[in-house]
């Protein structure tokens, strides 16, 4: 029986914060997958190794988490002053699809490097030493993000001593700017509401209702209180991950807040839309033990957030999810404003699994309607391997 060889394919792989994916040009994909479409999914599947039933995809590039089953695809921009326009695929890790219905605010941070790299950045805006202002247009979500690269020498600077909870090496600084991250056109509030009554079954909270803020900024978020769902915001990924009756709860309330956001029509859509919404729930500030040891101490941080991400507790914090963070913090009234303290704040610092992380937001109310200028947060960027992607030439 003949079998069809592998082909090859240029491609980059890449962390980006406290997150993993596989970099490619647009051009440099096969013909059938420049376009969007089932070609381009079912390649993308295969160099991750998706759908895997075992969950390890051992068979691709995929990490077996949410945080390294992603993948990123980057051309010249066809919008007015930007540099780049960038493709987000998250990719499931047992089920056959690619959800493009967001962005990946960690890997945003590697988009400006690859970029640079890559010949997609005008040479005459790369100083020989400096930092270029790359700016990116998220296709998935139609906004702008600016990305601070550091260059010495000419080239991207990767080392440096910048050190980010949730990764074990330290790197070279990279602030990202989120402009308007509000989802849509500017409504950050799809409800109307700082705070809704969600109603959801009594098997996630008895009584049926639990206060909820959701707010589209960065990504699609519902924010919860952790004392509402008998948690106490310490929490680290196996008190969650590890028990099954906690995910499908978590599961079941996220598909009850995308339906109040108006991001699906039917609860059953929400199985097919993994990536958007996330859900996270919040707490007061209070110390804990960090998933690598490290002693989180409470009057250094102003709350406590855990979020998941494609059904589980995520090991740190998603980036599109910080600055979701940043936005409902600096809005007075919200449930991660409140569990901040209150009040007005640009800025805070919050716990999560691995450490903790600050982030910044201005926001406005302007004609009844909160405007979110920008989010600001540093992460840090690095080339792990660079060459060819192997996948069967019939798998897509």
């Amino acid at each position: 029986m003949a079998h069809i060889p592998q082909i090859r394919i240029p491609a980059t792989y890449m962390r980006g914060g406290t997150s993993k994916g596989v970099f490619f040009t647009l051009t440099d994909l096969p013909e059938a997958a420049q376009v969007p479409g089932k070609a381009r999914d079912r390649l993308l599947m295969r160099v991750i190794g998706s759908p895997d039933p075992y969950q390890k995809q051992i068979d691709g590039m995929g990490g077996a988490t949410s945080s390294t089953s992603k993948t990123v695809i980057l051309s010249k921009s066809e919008q007015p002053d930007h540099d780049v326009d960038y493709l987000f695929g998250q990719v499931s890790i047992d089920k056959a699809f690619v959800d493009w219905s967001g962005n990946c605010g960690n890997l945003s941070a590697a988009v400006g490097p690859f970029a640079i790299t890559s010949g997609l950045v005008d040479p005459t805006r790369i100083p020989e030493n400096g930092v270029v202002d790359v700016r990116i247009w998220q296709a998935n979500i139609q906004k702008t993000i600016i990305c601070q690269v550091p260059i010495t020498d000419g080239m991207v600077q990767e080392t440096g001593d910048f050190e980010l909870d949730g990764v074990t090496f330290p790197a070279a600084e990279v602030p990202v700017a989120f402009k308007d991250p509000a989802d849509g056109e500017g409504a950050i509030f799809p409800t109307g509401n700082l705070v809704d009554d969600l109603e959801v079954p009594t098997d996630v909270v008895a009584g049926g209702t639990i206060k909820a803020t959701m707010i589209n900024a960065g990504i699609p978020t519902i924010f919860v209180n952790a004392a509402d769902l008998g948690y106490t915001g310490t929490e680290l990924q196996e008190a969650i991950n590890g028990d099954p009756l906690a995910l499908a709860r978590f599961e079941t309330l996220r598909a009850h807040g995308a339906l109040k956001m108006g991001l699906i029509q039917s609860l059953e859509e929400a199985a097919s839309r993994q990536h958007t919404p996330k859900v996270a729930f919040v707490a007061p500030p209070s110390g804990y033990s960090a998933s690598s040891g490290k002693e989180v101490e409470a009057d250094k941080i102003d709350l406590l957030v855990r979020a998941l991400s494609m059904g589980k507790l995520h090991h740190a914090m998603m980036g599109t999810a910080a600055v979701a963070i940043a936005s409902a913090a600096s809005i007075e009234g919200t449930v991660v404003n409140l569990a901040a303290g209150g009040g007005k704040r640009n800025a805070v610092t919050f716990g999560h699994p691995s450490g903790s992380l600050r982030v910044g937001a201005e926001a406005s109310l302007v004609e009844g309607r909160w405007v979110i200028d920008q989010a600001v947060m540093s992460r840090s960027a690095r080339v792990l391997m660079e060459g060819w992607i192997r996948v069967p030439g019939d798998s897509f």
